[in-house]
């Protein structure tokens, strides 16, 4: 997700890894706003950063080290904008959220998201919809809530926003929702009309915060409306769309200090899951390629059970591994989003990333010939690999129309995981790993992790 603003600071850190004098400082810097001007940033941010750095660096003594802990500090000031970060729950529910945008923007898309985001959070929410001005919104809001299981308000009988949010809040006061969010309409560009229209919902919903979606794909444009919709309407945080099609991904870094409103959530694919929360600190990590380990926890925990972790640990302590656990994984690996988002949280694996950019589980080709495989099998099969023997990897190859050599390959597969996944569920496991990965070293390598 921010493998160009990653690459614009290894580019710099290059510049002074083998020299301590003031000209490499000066190469660093300027390799540093070379960078940053080509992904997009804010060339008055550009400046605040980089007369940060150089203050910071030359206070500390000039080095790599100096100069690494100078850009962290920066960064984290530059992204550290009061206000609340991620999403906060009002003291009395139900939480009353008004999602704000121009057309196109990706607002409806991201309504669904941040449902599908707060609903792993096992809250109640409730999703309104009131753009009543684009003809397709309401389906697209029903096909959305019907996809993440989410319940919609909608009123047919009324062309009336302020109808519809009147109504829909006391509906989910009856029904005690945990969030309600309000999907309002949006326009080709920002008019008065637009703005006296959510000026009249505003106050009827009377909203705990309201965010505005901003379309990343349109850059230093995105800050200039969302700067606007403060001015006319007040907005609590900006939520960043289709930033994994944001090939620069400058306007992130620089989006907060301009506006002046936290940036809260960045949307980086097409999946429901594909939401993420914007912390800083953690930002600032995965920019540096430390990773964002924290991140990665959370995102595993509100997918893996942890009472099935347990379990499933258990199986692989026993050597009972099989494929009905592997299919079951596959699925769990599935709901966390692209295989490239989660290397960018392991640190050292940042650089991964790149290499593996268009990979995702559910379209993986290798891992759709492993799903029909397994489907193939017999019940006692998937709960036994060591029954399959000739003629049962035969009649599964024809069953999934693969070769019998290619079952063979990803029986030895599975084994070698199993195999993987037991050495390193012990007591020892964990300690071991980081042990291998250790030699990783250098910034953003594995070698800080506690061992």
């Amino acid at each position: 997700m921010f493998d160009t603003l990653t690459d614009s600071f290894t580019n710099a850190i290059k510049k002074i890894r083998f020299h301590d004098d003031e000209k490499a400082l000066t190469k660093a810097l300027g390799e540093l706003k070379k960078n940053l001007l080509k992904a997009d940033v804010n060339h008055k941010v550009v400046k605040t950063l980089l007369s940060r750095v150089e203050l910071l660096t030359k206070e500390k003594g000039i080095g790599k080290d100096q100069f690494l802990d100078a850009l962290r500090v920066a960064l984290n000031e530059l992204l550290e904008i009061g206000g609340n970060k991620g999403f906060v729950f009002a003291p009395n529910p139900p939480t009353t959220i008004l999602m704000t945008g121009l057309q196109g923007s990706g607002k409806t898309t991201t309504t669904g998201k941040l449902a599908t985001y707060l609903k792993s959070k096992q809250k109640k929410v409730l999703i309104v919809a009131a753009d009543l001005q684009r003809l397709a919104a309401v389906e697209q809001l029903r096909q959305i809530t019907a996809q993440i299981e989410v319940e919609l308000y909608e009123d047919e009988a009324t062309k009336n926003p302020v109808e519809v949010v009147r109504s829909a809040l006391e509906y989910a006061k009856s029904k005690i929702f945990d969030v309600v969010l309000i999907d309002t309409a949006g326009r080709l560009a920002i008019d008065d009309e637009l703005m006296s229209e959510l000026d009249e919902v505003k106050k009827v919903a009377n909203p705990d915060e309201i965010f505005y979606v901003a379309d990343s794909l349109t850059g230093q444009d995105a800050i200039r409306t969302a700067t606007t919709f403060k001015e006319k309407i007040g907005i609590d945080g900006v939520i960043l769309s289709k930033y994994d099609g944001d090939s620069k991904g400058g306007v992130a870094l620089g989006l907060s200090s301009q506006v002046q409103v936290p940036l809260r959530f960045i949307g980086m694919g097409e999946k429901m899951e594909d939401l993420e929360v914007f912390i800083p600190e953690r930002i600032v990590n995965r920019l540096m390629g430390f990773g964002d380990v924290e991140g990665l926890a959370e995102k595993t925990a509100n997918i893996i059970d942890e009472k099935d972790a347990k379990r499933l640990t258990k199986k692989i302590q026993k050597g009972k591994f099989n494929f009905n656990d592997f299919l079951e994984q596959m699925e769990s690996m599935k709901k966390m989003g692209s295989m490239s988002s989660i290397m960018g949280m392991i640190p050292g694996m940042g650089g991964m990333s790149k290499a593996i950019k268009d990979f995702d589980f559910e379209n993986s080709s290798e891992l759709k010939n492993i799903k029909a495989m397994v489907s193939s099998m017999t019940a006692k099969e998937r709960e036994n690999p060591d029954l399959l023997n000739n003629s049962r990897k035969s009649r599964i190859a024809t069953g999934c129309g693969l070769t019998v050599v290619e079952i063979n390959r990803m029986i030895k597969q599975f084994k070698n995981a199993g195999k993987m996944a037991k050495k390193f569920s012990g007591k020892n496991g964990m300690k071991q790993l980081q042990s291998m990965m250790g030699g990783m070293g250098g910034p953003g390598g594995m070698a800080g992790l506690p061992r």
